[in-house]
């Protein structure tokens, strides 16, 4: 199968979200000591999700709802979103009251833009799997190879910051490579077509990519990137979180008894990834054997926070968002 022959909804399914693993034992937080006053100002919570994101495990599994129902609140889905700039939007604008999970520097650009969204909590996944890939007879083996190609990158997000990383690592000056800023829908067949040399995206969307054109990476997050830049997220309106963090904290909790699900079940989860996304069983099998797992972490968790800094401290100095931001001012634990 070739990529120019899916649907842009199949590759909307393939660029939902990255599929998070399994969350077990000292992988949960602890909860704080001492109980904290909550707020509740609705029994409905609104949840984005995308294909292959942690909340298409949740809808399809079902638990989630249940557990949540269990204490009175009732669920909405909403989307599917192919990557978390529009899921942010959807926040934003009021049509849903969390995002799904999605990556930390969208989410960002968005803070400084002026946004009233906060973090509630975090994830690190591993083995991270976010590449950059080129067709096998493209003549690219390396990234020093990119010089004068265009590659496909979501502006602002995992493929743009991963794609600069490559280069400062490679020593490859940034203005010799043309970024071509696609959302993954578009980018996919742009790829598979030839319009773009390159493309860096994460799972399972570039998996399918690699498969269907007989691509390879040449650029891994796992492998090659030295240190963490972009983390999974779940974001709210500050004002949603201040009125309703009872619900923020049912619903954060919900999500860790679906890590727990995924941390026996890969394979089971993979199943329901591929039934939404409808690609091949190669991929699928692949995915499985990576076995990833989650780290969760709360928005007071201070070691977390310093480290997640970092990496924001870095992806302003690069100006892939604009200017330097204070992540502790964004982060709000209930």
């Amino acid at each position: 199968m070739n990529d120019s022959l899916l649907s842009r909804r199949q590759l909307l399914r393939a660029a939902g979200g990255l599929l998070a693993g399994a969350a077990v034992g000292g992988l949960v937080p602890a909860q704080a000591a001492e109980p904290r006053k909550l707020t509740r100002n609705t029994d409905t919570v609104r949840i984005g999700w995308g294909y292959g994101s942690l909340p298409d495990i949740a809808k399809q599994r079902g638990v989630f709802e249940k557990t949540l129902a269990a204490k009175g609140i009732k669920v909405e889905w909403i989307g599917p979103f192919p990557n978390h700039a529009p899921s942010i939007q959807a926040v934003v604008g009021g049509s849903a009251d969390f995002g799904f999970w999605g990556s930390t520097t969208p989410a960002l650009a968005a803070m400084l833009a002026g946004s009233p969204i906060v973090f509630n909590a975090f994830d690190i996944y591993s083995p991270r799997s976010t590449s950059i890939i080129a067709k096998k007879s493209s003549g690219i083996n390396s990234i020093a190879d990119l010089a004068g190609r265009k590659v496909a990158v979501n502006r602002s997000g995992l493929g743009e910051f991963l794609l600069i990383a490559a280069l400062e690592k490679h020593r490859i000056d940034r203005d010799k490579v043309q970024f071509v800023y696609l959302n993954p829908p578009d980018a996919a067949p742009a790829f598979a077509q030839g319009r773009v040399d390159a493309w860096s995206m994460w799972s399972p969307g570039v998996d399918i990519a690699r498969f269907s054109n007989d691509a390879k990476d040449i650029f891994n997050e796992g492998r090659d990137l030295d240190f963490l830049i972009d983390y999974s997220s779940l974001v709210t309106r500050r004002k949603f979180t201040e009125e309703n963090s009872e619900l923020i904290r049912a619903v954060i909790d919900a999500y860790y008894v679906e890590g727990t699900w995924q941390s026996s079940h890969s394979v089971e989860a993979e199943q329901l990834v591929q039934r939404e996304g409808k690609y091949p069983d190669q991929v699928r099998d692949y995915l499985a054997g990576l076995k990833r797992v989650n780290q969760f972490h709360e928005a007071d968790d201070a070691a977390f926070i310093a480290q997640f800094q970092r990496a924001a401290d870095w992806l302003a100095e690069r100006k892939i968002i604009n200017s330097r931001i204070k992540v502790a001012d964004y982060s709000i634990r209930v």
